[in-house]
């Protein structure tokens, strides 16, 4: 499938999710106080894209992000490679990893924001408790799929580990980093508005939404701030697909290979 198929068929998936809920909506199957038309909602999104204190939330909210997901990076990154190159760490630490991994960063909101006070550190250190497991275990396993026989070459010629580790298994690592950072991206957008719905106050796209709910009639300002969330993450997201597609070509070629050999030979 082509980039220009897979464009069309979003759009047109897009298309038919905006017509049914007009559809819905417009018919009276549901009632407009529990799901305005589609129309009224991207309107009133649209209108809020000149809303001075809107974006100044939205602002908030990113920055937020960009603040955590830096700092999951930042941490994952090494710690990724100190597991993945050390396998007497990673066997001392798979207990506490597997044991902190299952646990859900919105459950930790009350503990954290009582250590830390209800503010952008609290959003900050759940963004990025909550980014850092993708970042750090595509880290591993891209140490783990690292051709042996190029560590072995330059070992060979009398590299140490540290040349091996930063010649070798680190450029071949950073695909599934960046993978892992785009997962995270998703991750650290939720994190952040979820953060700031729970909070209830403050400034940020989550607070919009918040103190939507508790307006009269405001599930059309609800879900207009939902729409917002959305085509960030869908920004954001496409974004990061670029810049991986763009650095990272050469890595995407021989799957691409594979996948036309496997379905000439189903032919």
């Amino acid at each position: 499938m082509t980039r220009r198929q897979e464009v069309l068929l979003g759009l047109l998936g897009a298309a038919a999710a905006f017509g049914a809920c007009e559809a819905v909506s417009r018919a009276g199957i549901v009632r407009r106080s529990y799901l305005p038309p589609a129309s009224e909602v991207l309107a009133r999104a649209a209108r809020l894209a000149g809303t001075p204190s809107f974006l100044d939330g939205v602002g908030v909210t990113l920055r937020a992000w960009a603040l955590g997901l830096g700092l999951a990076c930042a941490i994952a990154v090494p710690l990724g490679l100190l597991l993945g190159a050390v396998p007497v760490v990673e066997a001392a630490a798979r207990a506490v990893i597997e044991f902190l991994r299952p646990l859900p960063s919105v459950a930790l909101v009350p503990l954290v924001s009582l250590l830390l006070g209800s503010g952008t550190e609290t959003e900050v250190a759940l963004i990025a408790y909550a980014s850092l497991w993708p970042v750090l275990f595509n880290t591993v396993y891209g140490l783990g799929e690292t051709d042996p026989l190029a560590k072995d070459t330059l070992r060979a010629f009398g590299f140490g580990r540290l040349a091996v580790l930063l010649r070798v298994e680190l450029p071949a690592t950073a695909p599934f980093i960046a993978a892992g950072v785009r997962i995270s991206a998703s991750v650290a957008l939720i994190l952040a508005v979820a953060t700031e719905i729970l909070s209830g106050f403050g400034q940020g796209l989550g607070i919009f939404i918040a103190q939507a709910e508790t307006a009269t009639d405001g599930t059309r300002d609800v879900l207009a701030g939902v729409v917002w969330a959305g085509a960030l993450g869908l920004v954001i997201n496409g974004v990061l697909v670029g810049v991986e597609r763009r650095l990272f070509a050469w890595a995407q070629q021989p799957a691409e290979a594979a996948g036309r050999s496997r379905r000439g030979t189903r032919r």
